[in-house]
């Protein structure tokens, strides 16, 4: 039982910035990935996340082959992997409310919803005035509490952050970081943790793995 990234390069528009990668994510451990801008983090995380398909090597989980990229691997699969992005802006429609945003994914497997976004609303934190509002109606920790809250709403079996608290102050980052750090012991998930932060990594990950820009 695992994600894993097997020899995967990958890259756009013919320029590859990814390079022979391997990594895997056992259920309930914390990995850690540093390495220089540019070196692929980023892309890595979109490869794992079924969002990107590589050049070469391939993503398996739970030791099944994914030869698909995400609107066509079945629900069953793609909702076992939550992505939690740097930006909550970039990664919100502008045009939804909080509430929305959370629900999304339930929606899009046409699943009951509201029980579970006032569940996940309640442990990141967003109280009952804020899940009305548009992401330009509140701060940057606010959207990207409501974006942490849709990343779990299907009880995923790994959660990949891409520098998810960098843009976070001190409170929130701790909050953020507590929410997953429980969702990880409850349920035995897997999270790998994109970081600059050494700190971070050292004290939040059980192993850290390093990517370097070739």
């Amino acid at each position: 039982m695992s994600l894993t990234a097997h020899g995967v390069s990958a890259g756009y528009r013919g320029q590859q910035v990814l390079h022979d990668v391997t990594i895997t994510i056992e259920p309930g451990e914390t990995v850690g990935l540093r390495g220089p801008s540019g070196s692929g983090k980023s892309t890595l995380v979109r490869v794992l996340a079924l969002l990107h398909r590589p050049d070469a090597g391939h993503v398996t989980l739970d030791g099944t082959q994914i030869d698909d990229i995400r609107h066509r691997v079945p629900s069953s699969r793609r909702t076992q992997i939550g992505v939690l992005f740097q930006s909550p802006r970039a990664a919100s429609d502008p045009r939804l409310t909080l509430t929305d945003i959370i629900a999304e994914p339930l929606r899009a497997t046409r699943q009951p919803h509201e029980q579970r976004v006032a569940e996940l609303a309640d442990r990141v934190g967003l109280t009952a005035d804020l899940l009305g509002r548009r992401p330009h109606a509140v701060s940057d920790g606010q959207l990207q509490r409501a974006c942490l809250a849709r990343a779990l709403v299907h009880r995923p079996a790994y959660l990949l952050c891409d520098e998810a608290t960098t843009m976070l102050d001190a409170s929130t980052q701790a909050h953020v970081a507590a929410v997953i750090t429980d969702e990880q012991h409850q349920r035995e998930m897997g999270v790998l943790l994109v970081s600059h932060d050494t700190t971070l990594l050292t004290r939040w990950a059980d192993r850290v793995a390093s990517i370097t820009q070739q």
